[in-house]
């Protein structure tokens, strides 16, 4: 009886403890500061600024944000960062910004050994598959996963993921 008792409050403490390894960090730490602390993401927080969405990721959430890193948006094709941040391109903008954001905080280990279709803050979806030992959402791969912040998740990609 004594060893059950034992089994289920180790058992429980686990839970605890994988809980709390998932859950959302402390205040004050939100996705848009830990993007501004990271250095190879700064084309992404301009592009996220340029649009007003850094108001966004600095709130409540929680957010699931896939964030490209500069090489990313360095190998879109000529011209194309900076068309999209042409102030007549907004509406572009924050499409392609908000493809890259799911509701909800969603570790990496959600995605394990699955392929699915997630709907997008954009209104889309993206397959994210975790079935190869990595995760890829449509054709970027997760680089950098599971960045804790106080209202979601950040993951890194190395490619811009593209609305259909």
């Amino acid at each position: 009886m004594r060893r059950r008792a034992l089994l289920a409050g180790t058992a429980a403490l686990g839970s605890t403890l994988l809980l709390s390894a998932c859950s959302v960090g402390r205040a004050g730490n939100t996705i848009i500061d830990i993007a501004r602390a990271t250095p190879d993401l700064s084309t992404f927080v301009s592009a996220i600024e340029a649009v007003g969405l850094a108001e966004t990721l600095d709130g409540p959430g929680p957010f699931t944000v896939f964030a490209p890193t500069n090489a990313a948006f360095a190998a879109l094709p000529d011209g194309q960062l900076a068309a999209l941040l042409q102030p007549e391109n907004r509406r572009q903008l924050i499409n392609l910004l908000t493809y890259h954001a799911l509701a909800g905080a969603n570790p990496s280990a959600q995605f394990a050994g699955t392929r699915r279709n997630v709907p997008t803050l954009q209104g889309q979806t993206v397959l994210v598959d975790g079935t190869g030992g990595t995760v890829r959402v449509n054709d970027a791969t997760v680089v950098r996963a599971d960045i804790v912040a106080s209202n979601g998740i950040l993951h890194i990609v190395n490619r811009v993921i593209l609305p259909a």
